[in-house]
């Protein structure tokens, strides 16, 4: 159940876990958070949510893709992903931050998928990550 906090002329509203997988289920833009080489590093990337996973494109041997390899097998490494809308003029909008580790997708399970993923930053983005959310939580504005 979503519980209310007055703020004046806002109520700060904590959405449901069911309520943030509606909101970030058309897929669109949503910005990944990881443990980079220079260390905290966030990225934009066009996302499907695909089976109740985050699925996204990234560029093969690219920053984020030697971020999320550990070299280590069975090793998961976490990451953070966030979307959001924001009505500036309303003063109203929601977030949802989706956390749980990334797994790279092989050819095989992305076949059996629907996760194509349209890259707006060019198709050299042709390797696909999943995250399988572990924590996922929400909170809304709304105008009183």
């Amino acid at each position: 159940m979503n519980t209310r906090r007055d703020t004046g002329a806002n109520a700060l509203e904590e959405l449901t876990e069911e309520e943030c997988l509606q909101l970030v289920g058309p897929g669109g833009v949503g910005r990944v958070a990881f443990g980079g080489v220079a260390g905290p590093t966030v990225f934009p990337v066009n996302y499907k949510l695909v089976d109740g996973r985050v699925v996204f494109r990234i560029r093969k041997g690219g920053t984020m893709d030697e971020s999320l390899q550990s070299g280590i097998d069975d090793l998961e490494v976490k990451i953070a992903f966030q979307v959001d809308h924001i009505d500036e003029e309303m003063r109203d909008g929601w977030s949802v931050l989706i956390q749980g580790p990334a797994h790279h997708v092989t050819e095989t399970e992305l076949r059996a998928t629907s996760a194509d993923v349209d890259s707006w930053a060019g198709d050299d983005r042709d390797h696909y990550v999943r995250l399988t959310p572990q924590q996922v939580t929400g909170r809304r504005i709304n105008r009183l």
